[in-house]
C-alpha cells in the first residue's frame, strides 16, 4: 500500500510539472498574475509530493519489503537498521528521487524566501525549475522507478544486502552531504539564467546568490572531504584522492564555484564582472551534470559510479539543452552585462582575485582534459585510453602551490592599488619566514624533495600573511575596547566574509600540510604466523593472535598486532586489531559471499601507522598483512574541519553588510 502510495506521489509530481508549463504559458501572452500564483502552488505541490514519494521508498527499505525490486537489490534481513537509511541512495533509482528530494527542499526555500524578495525572477525561475524538475521525474517514472516491483513468478525470500563498502558510518553522511552541495548548484543555476532573462544582473542579485554559493560551497567542500575520509578509513588502499573520474566529478564544479564566490566579492564591492560571474555561477551547474552523465553512463570506469548506460544519453541531451539555453540568454544579454569599470593595477586585491580565478579554471581544464580524454581517445580511433594519476599530479601540482601562494598574497594587497612601498612593508615578514622555513627543512630533512621543500615555503607564507592580517584586525578591536574578551568578541562579531575567509583559507593551508606527507609514504607487505614479528620503518610489528567471529551481516577474522618502536628499545607503541571480513557467508553459493578488509589506524599528529589484514590461511594459520606510514596525514582532516568553521562563520547572519574573502 505505501509502495502504490510513493510511486502515485511521483506521477502526480509529474502531471503538476506539466500543469506548470500550462500555467506558464498562459501568463507569456495574458500577463494574468494569477497564472504566476498558480505556477508558484504547484511546483510547491510538486516538492511535497517528491517529500512524500521519498519518505515512502524509506519505509519499505526499513521493513525490507523485497515485493520492491530497488528493496530486495540494496537491502537484507541482515541488514542493519541504520544502513537500510543508507541504501536510499546506494542505487541508480533510490539515489535519483533522493535527488529530487533535495531539490525540492532547496526549491522551496528558494521559493519562499529569494523570491520572495526578487519578484522579478519568479516567472523565469518556474519555468527553468519546471524543465528541470520535469527531466529527473520523468526518469524516475519510467527509466529508473524505484517503486518497480519484483517479477510476478519469483518470490524474494531475503535481499541482496548493502555492499560492504557502503556499510560505514561516513557514507551515511558522506553521500547527503555531497548531494547538498551537487543539487544546491540548481538554484544558483536558476538564479543566475532567470536573472539573464528578467535582465535582473544587479547588486540585488549577486548579494543573494553569494549568500546560496557560500551555503552550497560549504556542503560541497565538506562532502569532497568526506569522501576522502570514507576512502582513506574504507577503501583500503592507503590514500584519500586517486584522481577517479567521479573524484574529479565533484572537484571540477567546486572549483567553478570557489572562483565565482571570489570574483562575485569585486561585483558586489565594485559593480565589475557581471560577465565573468554569470559565466562562472551557470557553468558551475553544468559541471555537476557533466559529472553525473560521468556518473551514471558507464562510459568511464569508476569505483563509485552507478553502471547504467540506458541514462548516458539523456544526461547528455539535458546537459546540451542546458548549454543551449545558457549560451541563448548570454548572447542576447551580453552587452547589458559589460562594466565600464576596469581593473586599475593587476597588484592589487581585485587583480589577485583574478590571478586565483585563472588559476582554478586551469586546474579545471586539465582536470576535464584527463576525464574526458578516454571517451575523446575512443571516438578519435576507436581505442580508450585511460590518463592515470601521474598526469594529474605532474600537472596540478606545481599549479597548486602557486595557488598556495597567492592565498598568502591576496591580503597583502590593497583595492584598486597597491604601492610600492605597502608592497615591501606587507612582504617583508612573510618572505623573511619562508625563507627561514625552507633553510630549516633542507637542515632537519634527509631526503630533499623540491615539491615538499616549495610547499613547505608557501605554507610559512601564508599562514604567517592571514595571521598577520588578523593580527592587524584584532590590534584595531583590542585598542578601542577596554578589555580582551571585549577586543575577540568585536573582532568575530564584524567583517564574517573577511575574517571567514581567511579563517577557510587556513584550513585549506593545513591541507597542503597534509599533502607534504604523501612524499614521504612508505609500505611493506608481510606475512606472520602468531608469535612472529617483523621490522619496518623503525618499528617492529608482532602477531599476538588471530580470532573469528561470527556476526549478523558478517563473519570477521580478528588479528591482534602489537607495534614496538624500535628506536626506544621496543617500547611498546599500540595494539591494532584489522579485520577480514566475509559478508553474506551464508550464502550457499561460495561466488557471492564477499570479502572485505577492514583496516585498523594509529593516528598521531606526525604520522599515521595503516594496517591492512589482506587473507587468512587457516590451514597454515598464517595471516598476510600490509602496512603503511602515512606522515601528516590527520593534518587533512584537521584543514578540512577549519575550512568548514570558516565557511559557517562566513555565510552566518552579521548586523551590517561587510565584504571580503573567502
Amino acid at each position: 500500500m505505501i509502495s502504490q502510495i510513493g510511486s502515485l506521489a511521483l506521477n502526480i509530481a509529474s502531471g503538476l510539472i506539466l500543469s506548470t508549463f500550462f500555467f506558464l504559458f498562459y501568463y507569456r501572452f495574458t500577463k494574468n498574475k494569477i497564472f504566476i500564483d498558480l505556477s508558484e502552488r504547484a511546483i510547491i505541490a510538486t516538492c511535497l509530493s517528491i517529500i512524500l514519494s521519498t519518505i515512502c521508498l524509506l519505509n519499505e527499505l526499513l521493513i525490507s519489503n523485497f515485493n520492491l525490486q530497488y528493496v530486495a537489490q540494496y537491502t537484507s534481513y541482515e541488514t542493519p537498521m541504520f544502513f537500510k537509511v543508507t541504501s536510499l541512495w546506494a542505487g541508480q533509482a533510490g539515489s535519483l528521487l533522493f535527488w529530487s528530494f533535495i531539490m525540492s527542499i532547496y526549491s522551496l526555500i528558494y521559493i519562499l524566501s529569494t523570491l520572495k524578495r526578487i519578484k522579478e525572477l519568479k516567472y523565469a525561475s518556474y519555468l527553468i525549475l519546471a524543465f528541470i524538475f520535469g527531466f529527473f521525474l520523468a526518469l524516475s517514472n519510467f527509466i529508473a522507478n524505484p517503486f518497480e516491483p519484483v517479477s510476478l513468478d519469483i518470490i524474494v525470500q531475503n535481499g541482496n544486502g548493502l555492499n560492504p563498502l557502503l556499510q560505514n558510518v561516513t557514507m551515511a553522511i558522506h553521500p547527503p552531504i555531497l548531494y547538498l552541495g551537487f543539487v544546491g548548484t540548481s538554484i544558483i543555476f536558476v538564479m543566475t539564467l532567470s536573472a539573464l532573462i528578467a535582465n535582473e544582473i544587479n547588486h540585488k542579485w549577486i548579494s543573494s546568490i553569494r549568500s546560496w554559493a557560500l551555503i552550497i560551497w560549504t556542503f560541497l567542500s565538506a562532502g569532497i572531504i568526506l569522501g576522502g575520509y570514507w576512502a582513506y578509513n574504507e577503501l583500503g588502499w592507503g590514500g584519500y584522492w586517486a584522481w577517479d573520474p567521479v573524484e574529479n566529478s565533484s572537484l571540477m564544479p567546486w572549483l567553478m564555484l570557489t572562483a565565482f564566490i571570489h570574483s562575485s566579492i569585486i561585483q558586489e564591492k565594485r559593480g565589475m564582472l557581471k560577465t565573468w560571474n554569470v559565466l562562472l555561477a551557470s557553468s558551475t551547474y553544468l559541471f555537476v551534470i557533466l559529472g553525473t552523465f560521468i556518473t551514471r553512463s558507464g562510459i568511464i570506469s569508476s569505483v563509485h559510479s552507478f553502471t547504467a548506460e540506458s541514462l548516458g544519453p539523456l544526461f547528455f541531451t539535458f546537459l546540451l539543452s542546458l548549454i543551449l539555453l545558457t549560451g541563448f540568454w548570454f548572447f542576447k544579454r551580453y552587452h547589458l552585462l559589460k562594466s565600464r569599470d576596469k581593473i586599475e593595477s593587476f597588484t592589487s586585491r581585485e587583480g589577485g582575485f583574478l590571478y586565483n580565478n585563472l588559476i582554478l579554471l586551469i586546474m579545471c581544464f586539465i582536470i576535464l582534459w584527463g576525464t574526458l580524454f578516454p571517451i575523446i581517445s575512443e571516438a578519435w580511433d576507436g581505442n580508450k585510453i585511460y590518463i592515470g594519476a601521474s598526469y594529474f599530479n605532474q600537472l596540478n601540482v606545481p599549479i597548486g602551490i602557486v595557488l598556495l601562494f597567492l592565498m598568502g598574497i591576496g591580503p597583502l594587497l590593497s583595492w584598486k592599488n597597491t604601492s610600492s612601498s605597502t608592497l615591501i612593508s606587507n612582504f617583508s615578514i612573510p618572505m623573511i619566514l619562508s625563507f627561514i622555513s625552507g633553510l630549516l627543512y633542507m637542515i632537519f630533512t634527509d631526503a630533499f624533495k623540491i615539491y615538499p621543500f616549495i610547499t613547505s615555503m608557501g605554507i610559512v607564507f601564508t599562514l604567517t600573511s592571514i595571521m598577520g592580517e588578523l593580527k592587524k584586525s584584532f590590534k584595531s578591536s583590542y585598542n578601542n575596547n577596554d578589555s580582551l574578551p571585549k577586543a575577540l568578541l568585536q573582532l568575530l562579531s564584524k567583517n564574517r566574509h573577511k575574517n571567514g575567509g581567511y579563517i577557510v583559507h587556513i584550513g585549506i593551508t593545513l591541507l597542503f600540510v597534509g599533502f607534504v606527507g604523501r612524499a614521504f609514504e612508505v609500505e611493506k607487505e608481510f606475512v606472520l604466523s602468531p608469535g612472529e614479528t617483523i621490522y619496518f620503518a623503525n618499528h617492529v610489528f608482532r602477531l599476538n593472535n588471530v580470532t573469528s567471529e561470527e556476526r549478523d551481516n558478517h563473519y570477521a577474522f580478528i588479528s591482534d598486532m602489537d607495534i614496538l618502536d624500535a628506536n626506544n628499545s621496543n617500547a611498546y607503541i599500540t595494539t591494532l586489531y584489522p579485520e577480514k571480513r566475509i559478508y553474506f557467508h551464508r550464502n550457499p553459493d561460495p561466488e557471492k559471499r564477499q570479502p572485505h578488509s577492514e583496516l585498523d589506524i594509529y593516528r598521531t599528529m606526525s604520522k599515521d601507522i595503516y594496517s591492512i589484514f589482506s587473507s587468512y590461511d587457516a590451514q597454515k594459520n598464517e595471516a598476510y598483512f600490509k602496512i603503511m606510514i602515512n606522515p601528516l596525514v590527520n593534518w587533512v582532516w584537521i584543514g578540512g574541519i577549519v575550512i568548514i568553521f570558516g565557511a559557517l562563520f562566513a555565510f552566518w547572519p552579521s548586523s551590517r553588510r561587510d565584504y571580503g574573502t573567502i
